[in-house]
């Protein structure tokens, strides 16, 4: 059996930043003085003030003092490169030349080409462009390279066929790419059939903008039909039933009647019983309709839903349709049925934990318990919430086994002193993510497997540790870094917010980890904030309810103000709802989600009950909850509850164990 050491809490201050009185002008003739010919460590903390100072100021446009402290700062180059970027369309074009050779190589020079490039383009400077040109993935710049080259007279023996190779995109394409088109086609580079490839192009991909740009090319006689396409790609029309009943109105009757699906199914299936037959669709249009038609019909559980199902062709099926069937029927209680949709998924599929599990599940159901229990085996192998359930159902302990690889001596320091490793954790910890990541990538571009797991343990150090979630995995082995991707970090504060608000530690730190991986600072796209991801109208509710201090959605971005305001918003949810998992639920999803699928099903089984629930996101995020919870539990504690008496919200009871099982069994 093994057990886990009990981790020391990493709670580190925070570092307030203020910015030097009267900085001086900036001593660009020094510059070179930065270059990083000989290995660096990162810098002490007390530096960060003055750093940050430096970046902001130069990216107001206001001076900075060029001091031999910030000159040996090893983020030097990206106090440079703020001061170049903010305005690259004046600057001087030889000091950026002498900044992209300073830097050749690094990360912040990789940076700033691609800006200073797309300003050479704006301003029309091609000779200056093409002398500092470098390969770039950024499409708008390869057309300006074209473009340039065109302006020139340079054209190439394989100008039209780099033009060319641009064009075949079914997506959108910037505006840089205009000119070169224009000039592809006045020197007889896009004919009819180039045109309508790339129309055929943007059908597959549901781009009815870029069929309509490229229906203007064409020919006269054949622009009306391209229209009438476009238009039945957005709104499916009766006019398709006069179209050529050629392979292209077949992919774009099919494309149509799929999109129209999503939002409609039921009109959808109603034309496809006309247009099918017209136009001649085969197997792969219809069954390309009937996919979308059975997907939106079932993700809603409507009563359809079976009829539509049985209606895809088996060819037109895959996991995510696959994984919808044995929903659909576990959500209608039919256990038989829900059996035989399991035995049609692909092997890979059915081999996975939570379908030995739901499989082992539904044979139970059946009165079939031995082979249940063969099934259970199997799954329970897996440190997974399914592999966990099955352990719990055999009682047996949970399977984990932690990989601790061996350092080669030296090794350590050698990756420690890394230029670019030290910059980015120098970066990161002055809350530049962005450049931080740039040069993380570059460090880690160069490591072997070994330098990069050291690489993210050094990141955790440091407290950045989503680095173990995005750099771990290359092999399978890592996935058992245990200590690397579940992180221990803001003890106390995660224990007094258990015991204000009776909840387990183990499941506040699971729920940091699946929300933000630990990062204070992190920001959602629907502005949910800070470790535990709560939305100001949230916490504002919870602070008021509860009296807990909060000073505003900035507040959120404190460890301690954000873990205090999530612990009480889980124990108003696992209040409200009285098992955790539809707590789970409700905290990702909201309370008005989580009413509607209990008022559905509300005498399901709970893993049942998760595996129904009609978002995938939420589906996931309880089960990546409660299996963080577990693997926090053994990281505090050495031991755990049982999952399947967490889940309920149960938190006294017998612990289990782990142990790593026999590969030969």
């Amino acid at each position: 059996m093994l057990h886990s050491p009990t981790i020391p809490p990493l709670n580190r201050p925070s570092i307030r930043l203020r910015a030097p009185r009267g900085l001086a002008p900036l001593l660009l003739a020094l510059a070179a003085f930065c270059t990083q010919a000989h290995a660096q460590s990162v810098p002490d903390p007390s530096t960060d003030a003055a750093v940050s100072a430096a970046i902001a100021a130069a990216q107001r446009g206001e001076p900075v003092a060029a001091t031999a402290a910030l000159r040996a700062d090893p983020r030097w180059p990206w106090i440079e490169y703020a001061r170049l970027a903010r305005d690259l369309d004046k600057a001087d074009g030889a000091e950026v030349r002498a900044f992209l050779q300073r830097y050749d190589g690094q990360a912040v020079a990789s940076s700033l080409r691609p800006l200073w490039l797309a300003s050479l383009s704006r301003r029309k400077q091609w000779n200056d462009l093409l002398a500092d040109w470098r390969p770039v993935e950024d499409v708008g710049l390869r057309c300006a390279r074209l473009n340039a080259l065109h302006e020139l007279g340079r054209h190439g023996p394989d100008w039209n066929s780099q033009a060319q190779a641009i064009w075949r995109k079914g997506e959108s394409l910037p505006d840089a790419c205009d000119p070169v088109f224009t000039t592809l086609s006045q020197r007889g580079g896009l004919d009819t059939a180039l045109r309508w490839e790339r129309f055929d192009l943007a059908v597959e991909a549901g781009q009815a903008g870029v069929m309509r740009a490229i229906a203007r090319g064409l020919p006269e006689a054949e622009r009306k039909l391209a229209e009438d396409y476009v238009g039945f790609l957005q709104a499916p029309h009766g006019r398709a039933l006069q179209w050529p009943r050629d392979a292209r109105s077949r992919k774009v009757a099919a494309a149509g009647l799929a999109a129209l699906a999503r939002n409609d199914p039921d009109a959808a299936e109603r034309q496809l019983a006309q247009l099918g037959p017209a136009l001649q669709l085969g197997e792969a249009e219809r069954g390309k309709v009937l996919y979308q038609v059975a997907l939106w019909t079932v993700a809603s559980y409507l009563p359809d839903s079976a009829r539509r199902l049985a209606a895809v062709p088996a060819s037109a099926y895959d996991e995510r349709l696959h994984e919808w069937r044995v929903r659909e029927a576990m959500a209608r209680g039919d256990w038989s049925g829900a059996l035989a949709a399991l035995r049609l998924m692909p092997a890979r599929q059915r081999g996975d934990s939570r379908w030995q599990w739901f499989e082992a599940r539904m044979l139970e159901k059946t009165g079939k318990a031995a082979e249940a229990r063969t099934l259970m085996a199997q799954a329970a192998r897996s440190p997974t919430f399914h592999g966990f359930l099955a352990a719990d159902r055999l009682a047996q302990p949970y399977a984990l086994c932690p990989w601790k690889p061996a350092e080669q001596p030296g090794m350590r320091a050698e990756v420690a002193r890394d230029p670019a490793l030290v910059r980015a954790l120098s970066l990161y910890r002055i809350n530049q993510a962005s450049w931080a990541t740039r040069e993380w990538n570059e460090a880690l571009g160069r490591f072997d497997d070994a330098r990069r797991r050291i690489a993210v343990a050094l990141a955790q150090d440091h407290g950045w540790f989503d680095r173990a979630v995005f750099s771990l995995g290359r092999i399978p082995e890592e996935q058992r870094m245990y200590e690397l991707r579940f992180p221990l970090h803001h003890d106390a504060d995660i224990r007094a917010a258990a015991k204000r608000n009776g909840l387990d530690p183990a499941w506040i730190a699971a729920e940091i980890r699946a929300e933000s991986i630990f990062n204070p600072k992190a920001r959602s796209q629907a502005n949910a904030r800070g470790l535990m991801q709560l939305l100001p109208t949230t916490a504002a509710g919870v602070a008021r309810r509860t009296g807990l201090p909060y000073d505003g959605a900035d507040s959120l971005y404190d460890s301690s103000t954000n873990i205090a305001l999530g612990s009480a918003y889980l124990r108003e949810m696992e209040d409200k709802y009285g098992a955790t998992y539809q707590a789970i639920a409700a905290y990702n999803a909201g309370p008005t989600p989580t009413a509607r699928w209990l008022s559905q099903r509300p005498s399901h089984d709970p893993d049942l009950w998760i595996e129904t629930v009609s978002y995938k996101e939420t589906r996931d995020y309880i089960a990546r909850v409660l299996a963080f919870s577990v693997i926090y539990d053994w990281r505090l504690n050495g031991n755990a509850l049982p999952v399947s008496e967490r889940l309920l919200g149960r938190t006294e009871g017998k612990r289990k164990g782990f142990a790593c099982p026999d590969p030969a069994s």
